[in-house]
């Protein structure tokens, strides 16, 4: 490929790269909040929230900490559920996405349709986890 054709090609294909890498950060900030099963995470709240309240408590825990304008989230079943924030007088001033994903230390064995759950870090050991054959939790850990 001549000189001439490879620099603007080289500019289109950096100038794509940079559209490319703009655009998924949008799609994650539209996104929400996405937290792993059995963990926590720290978030900002929005200026001047007194009162949060999550769509359904089984999916994710919210808890405001005070004075620093942050919250923890803590995944607790697979899903998705939505977080409002309030100011003083009752009005919201947000709503936001809460995904609660797989963890990446985590295995899930199916025998049929028996299920049993492994926490792998760097090691497998059997843990309970929602959906977890009654048999598998009583008899195997």
């Amino acid at each position: 490929m001549s000189r001439s054709v490879r620099t603007p090609l080289l500019s289109l294909v950096g100038g794509l790269a940079l559209a490319v890498s703009g655009a998924i950060g949008a799609l994650a900030d539209a996104g929400g909040i996405i937290v792993s099963l059995d963990r926590a995470r720290i978030v900002k709240v929005p200026a001047g929230t007194q009162t949060l309240i999550i769509g359904n408590p089984l999916v994710a825990d919210v808890t405001m900490l005070k004075g620093n304008g942050s919250m923890v989230v803590s995944g607790r079943s697979f899903g998705t559920t939505n977080l409002i924030s309030l100011d003083a007088s009752g009005n919201a001033l947000d709503e936001t996405m809460i995904k609660v994903v797989a963890g990446t230390q985590s295995l899930v064995v199916l025998r049929g349709a028996a299920q049993e759950s492994y926490s792998c870090n760097p090691r497998c050991a059997p843990t309970v986890a929602l959906g977890d054959d009654s048999k598998y939790m009583t008899d195997g850990i």
